[in-house]
């Protein structure tokens, strides 16, 4: 044969040959990874980061791609339904995936004050571990409001593992008077003795005997009890809590998307006396905690440090369970509606019996879905406030469903206006448990408000 003509043959050979080694590589490093052999976790964990740090730098560059921006569902901004005589009257407090800021809204929807700190500023008053995203990626998250118009806030960022990057006392002209600075997230529980109870979590790189499936590393969590002036003052694992329960087992059913997140926490709630009256799942002092992907809620006791009652019920990815005064459990059931355009509901549900003895589930004319976070509060009136966070909105609802106070967040991003910062957290609050001396404050911002607008419309 012409060696001039072998030559084209020997090179399709060779590449071929090259081809050939490359997809063994690649079945094998698919094989390893799906088959959790070596080296899969160093193959898992490159391309992990390598994800997380593209999309971290696109989120940098374009914060309303995170999922602080969802697709507004109208162009309605601001109080669009008020019914005075059937809503709870009072200030509503809320906090927005769009900025370091809360804010306090009359029921017309104006502002009559906001707490504004940047945390970069909260940063240069303590020792911080990591380097923080940039301003524009962190956000003010659930927000406790005191008589004098101090603020107690957790401070979030997106694109960030840990994401919880603090809790922060504020005064009411948002100076800072302390911080602690540890990878707090989603709740906060004042108790009566003005301790306060946290979420926190880090990263854990042993294996976990009793869970093998887990990743590594994994997230551990932890309820934190931190002193009045934010010193902390114990720190409990719910993670070997949940491992050494009889409920362990329910990691089989995890999906693989929290291998590396197990519990995910997203609530704990401190059951004082009158809660624990009614409800015989818990004592005074215990606290009631929430994870989201198993769909279970769980007392964990503060004295022994182990979980003493956990239930699951018809609810799916469920946030902010609240104990009620008559013992019930009033929660957000992010995906339990499963129908179309509402995906969620609230329900109302007696633990005594396993029974939903009352909902709320939207409807046509009012869509009501948010996969992700969203709170309740049952009002003095019997009605109920709800923070649906990927619709953007704050509405109240009467024990009958009517809709009587609805809130949209009157800010907008994108080319179009198009996207509407999720709202992370609401509660109506009754001005007369504000000290006089701020009630006032608040008073004259709101009649300011009244008489620009008295001003406005007449001719």
């Amino acid at each position: 044969m012409d060696k001039h003509r072998a030559m084209p043959m020997e090179k399709i050979g060779s590449t071929l040959f090259v081809l050939m080694i490359a997809f063994l590589a690649f079945v094998a490093g698919a094989m390893a990874v799906f088959g959790r052999v070596f080296p899969s976790e160093f193959l898992r964990d490159a391309y992990r980061a390598g994800e997380a740090l593209v999309l971290q730098r696109q989120i940098i560059e374009n914060p309303v791609l995170a999922n602080l921006y969802q697709p507004a569902r109208t162009p309605a901004r601001g109080v669009t339904i008020y019914d005075p005589k059937r809503a709870a009257p009072g200030y509503t407090l809320y906090t927005s995936g769009d900025d370091n800021v809360a804010r306090l809204i009359a029921m017309d929807g104006h502002v009559v004050h906001e707490w504004r700190r940047p945390f970069s500023d909260v940063v240069k008053n303590g020792a911080f571990g990591r380097k923080p995203q940039p301003d524009s990626l962190v956000y003010m998250d659930r927000a406790v409001v005191f008589p004098n118009g101090d603020l107690l806030v957790i401070y979030i960022s997106s694109a960030d593992t840990p994401w919880g990057y603090g809790m922060v006392k504020l005064d009411k002209d948002s100076n800072v008077i302390w911080s602690y600075l540890a990878p707090v997230h989603h709740d906060l529980a004042v108790a009566p003795d003005n301790r306060i109870y946290t979420l926190s979590n880090e990263f854990d790189f042993n294996p976990v005997g009793a869970a093998p499936q887990l990743d590594r590393p994994h997230l551990k969590d932890f309820v934190v009890v931190l002193s009045p002036d934010g010193k902390e003052i114990r720190k409990v694992s719910l993670t070997d809590a949940f491992l050494r329960s009889p409920y362990f087992s329910l990691m089989a059913i995890l999906p693989y998307f929290a291998l590396a997140d197990p519990l995910h926490p997203n609530t704990v709630e401190y059951v004082d006396a009158d809660k624990a009256k009614n409800f015989p799942f818990a004592e005074q002092g215990d606290v009631l905690v929430s994870f989201r992907d198993m769909s279970l809620i769980a007392v964990l006791s503060m004295k022994t440090g182990e979980i003493t009652w956990a239930t699951r019920g018809p609810w799916l990815g469920q946030h902010d369970p609240r104990i009620l005064p008559n013992g019930d459990i009033l929660l957000f059931d992010n995906l339990g509606g499963i129908r179309h355009g509402n995906n969620s509901r609230v329900i109302e549900y007696d633990p005594r019996t396993s029974s939903v003895k009352w909902s709320y589930a939207g409807s046509a004319e009012h869509p009501f879905s948010s996969a992700l976070r969203s709170d309740v509060q049952r009002l003095g009136n019997g009605n109920t406030l709800i923070t649906e966070s990927d619709g953007g909105r704050i509405f109240e609802v009467t024990p009958a469903g009517d809709i009587v106070w609805e809130f949209v967040n009157p800010l907008r991003r994108g080319l179009q206006n198009e996207l509407i910062p999720i709202v992370n957290g609401g509660e109506r609050i009754d001005p007369a448990m504000f000290e006089p001396a701020f009630r006032k404050t608040l008073e004259e911002v709101q009649l300011s408000h009244r008489d620009k607008a008295v001003t406005a419309s007449t001719p």
